[in-house]
């Protein structure tokens, strides 16, 4: 009976607030529809015609400069019919004359520049396929075939510029594909350039794999260890983090999804990976492939932890990899990763002035476009360092003078100079989250403060502000005049504290959502419109990381290195139940001839190379890729493969990974607990 009671009790407590809260919904005018541009909004971005010359379109001249052909409909599926790239979605372009009030007018002309796709020539012998994803596929022609620079995210994007190659410049053997950096976007891709069969064998020379008829795939050194290790380490959190970021559950549209800054997005086809054959050390490096002269610098810690650039002297030609991109670029991005260092990154353009800047004509990258001629390319080149150099100095400068992390974002402003150039406008990365990067780099995540020491979680810290808060209606009432009044930054903040202590508050979501969707359409940047975007959509409709698209194929798992599966190992173990657990593993790997020992000591997983105990509790002998049975908990899958010793502790230790997915995603909310 008592339980009887309590369960109506419940019932009645539920539909009365229920019912208050919807009161308080329908009272502030609030529903789960997208809104227009307030007046606000629409003055904010109207003002950034003021700000910036629009009657200046070499931006817009370069991006669609030189092109050769472009399907008139550009929308490509895979092998299932799945719409996996589209620049059809984003016909509404040419809809407007200019940008409507809910998207920032310097964004809209970065969408129009990253509109213009297809193929173009860069200068004879030089061509690139633009807008086919989200980085160029760039072909240099050799004597008898083509040197492939970097090949886009997924095979399926890629083979269909190399069609769209092959019916306008003639079809050619593939000779090489060099790629410039660790990032998926640039390797993803290498599956619809060749084939497997075709890559050349890596323990030969350079010379001899030229030679040999196959195809050497080049690449910066450590590169393969960078890009396994980002997408498999921190894979799950970026994978997430990247629906905010790239707006993979938007819609394109005025309302929606707009360009990146360096491209339309991520296509979601399959994600392919081969193994270089050739790493690329020092400075100064030189090759000829099928007639072709390269040069190549490295640009170690800047866009990437391993990537170059690359001269090409009978083009008078520089390729910058990723170093410039025609926008302000991350030294921290938004899905998660190693901050980069602004210094260097302004450091490696600047030497590439040095050496080929008295020769270069034209220079072109892997987003975007060109620019030619040699005082626009240096003066180009000149100011993408200058924007990195000076967040970089002028953070500093801040940092010294006692400011903190959020107070040196809220201060620090390019030159003007800067600033008014379309090629280092902020729609991709922005010097508030640029300077941010800075701050961590030399000073971490703490500001000195010690009450920031071991701040309490966002849930426990926000009910304890909505107990202080006392009445929240009257909270959000007030937190609606101020949205009334243009106030979203501080309208986002309050009614996402009350969110937090409370996820059910339907008014403190709808009106945190309205907020954040008018901070997205004042923004520049691309990922911030996203976020801000992304975050109102689940405000409005829960989690949605269920209806993400996201790509396909797992051939990064297999190409880790056994430190690194046994770095993973520890990631995923759960250490709470291992914490009583203390044994030692002997790991022998027939196919590369390894020894390494495990050691699970108190919920911690230790590991010795090239070293075997004779009184280790249990031993396996097995080719490297069979541990990754391990990993998945699929012991049954090592039926056969011989064992010594304790061999239920393998059992033990392959049923304890299980704190993340190996394959698929992890959900996790991040607008809300």
């Amino acid at each position: 009976m008592k339980k009887l009671t309590a369960l109506l009790l419940s019932m009645v407590l539920f539909l009365t607030t229920t019912a208050y809260a919807e009161s308080l919904t329908d009272e502030l005018g609030l529903t789960t529809d997208a809104k227009p541009a307030t007046t606000y909004t629409a003055e904010v971005n109207s003002a950034v015609y003021s700000m910036l010359d629009f009657a200046d379109t070499s931006e817009y001249d370069n991006a669609t400069r030189g092109l050769i052909d472009a399907p008139e409909v550009l929308e490509l599926k895979d092998a299932e019919g799945n719409v996996i790239w589209s620049q059809a979605a984003y016909s509404f372009l040419d809809d407007y004359e200019q940008a409507p009030d809910t998207v920032n007018p310097s964004l809209w002309e970065n969408t129009r520049n990253n509109h213009a796709y297809g193929l173009f020539e860069v200068c004879p012998g030089i061509y690139q396929v633009r807008g086919y994803d989200m980085a160029n596929l760039t072909v240099i022609k050799g004597d008898t075939g083509w040197i492939v620079f970097d090949c886009t995210m997924c095979s399926e994007t890629a083979q269909a510029a190399m069609q769209l190659i092959e019916k306008n410049l003639g079809s050619f053997p593939v000779k090489a594909v060099v790629i410039s950096h660790s990032h998926a976007d640039h390797f993803g891709g290498i599956g619809g350039v060749i084939a497997a069969e075709d890559v050349a064998d890596a323990s030969l020379p350079i010379e001899e794999q030229i030679a040999s008829g196959k195809v050497p795939v080049i690449v910066p050194e450590g590169f393969a260890e960078h890009a396994i290790a980002e997408n498999i380490y921190a894979g799950k959190a970026m994978s997430r983090r990247a629906n905010y970021q790239y707006g993979v559950l938007l819609t394109p549209g005025v309302t929606g999804k707009m360009a990146q800054g360096i491209g339309m997005g991520q296509s979601t086809g399959t994600v392919t990976y081969f193994a270089p054959t050739y790493e690329i050390k020092e400075t100064g490096t030189k090759l000829v492939i099928d007639g072709v002269e390269m040069e190549f610098q490295m640009t170690p810690g800047t866009e990437a932890p391993a990537e170059m650039n690359t001269w090409f002297p009978q083009f008078n030609a520089l390729w910058m990899a990723e170093n410039c991109t025609g926008t302000l670029h991350n030294l921290y991005t938004l899905r998660g990763a190693a901050v980069r260092d602004g210094a260097a990154w302004a450091k490696y353009i600047t030497e590439a002035i040095t050496l080929y800047g008295d020769e270069t004509e034209v220079v072109f990258q892997s987003h975007n476009w060109p620019h030619w001629g040699n005082e626009v390319a240096i003066e180009y080149l000149e100011n993408s360092a200058a924007v990195y150099k000076f967040i970089n100095d002028q953070t500093l400068t801040y940092l010294n003078q006692g400011y903190t992390s959020d107070e040196i974002s809220n201060m620090i402003e390019l030159p003007e100079a800067l600033e008014k150039n379309w090629y280092t406008r902020q729609y991709y990365g922005t010097v508030a989250h640029n300077s941010k990067a800075v701050y961590q780099k030399y000073m971490g995540w703490y500001d000195a403060n010690p009450v920031n020491l071991n701040p309490l979680t966002p849930t426990e810290s926000a009910k304890k502000w909505v107990e202080y808060l006392g009445d929240v209606d009257e909270v959000l009432r007030m937190a609606k005049a101020d949205f009334d009044k243009g106030e979203y930054q501080w309208v986002a903040e309050i009614t996402n504290v009350i969110v937090f202590a409370d996820p059910t508050n339907e008014a403190a979501r709808l009106l945190c959502a309205d907020a954040l969707e008018q901070l997205g359409y004042q923004a520049e940047s691309g990922p911030w419109r996203n976020a801000y975007l992304t975050a109102a959509l689940e405000l409005r409709y829960g989690n949605q990381a269920a209806n993400a698209s996201l790509q396909k194929g797992g051939g990064v798992v297999m190409q880790m290195t056994p430190a690194m599966i046994f770095d993973y190992m520890g990631i995923l173990m759960d250490k709470e139940a291992m914490a009583d657990q203390d044994f030692t593993i002997n790991v022998t790997l027939s196919d590369l001839k390894q020894q390494h020992v495990l050691h699970v000591k108190n919920g911690v997983l230790l590991v010795y190379e090239n070293t075997h105990r004779d009184d280790a509790d249990v031993s396996i002998t097995c080719p490297k890729n069979a541990l990754l049975y391990i990993l998945m908990n699929n012991v049954r899958a090592l039926d056969g493969v011989p064992m010594e010793g304790n061999v239920e502790l393998i059992t033990l230790f392959a049923q304890s990974m299980n704190q993340v997915p190996v394959q698929g995603t992890v959900p996790f909310n991040i607008i809300e607990p």
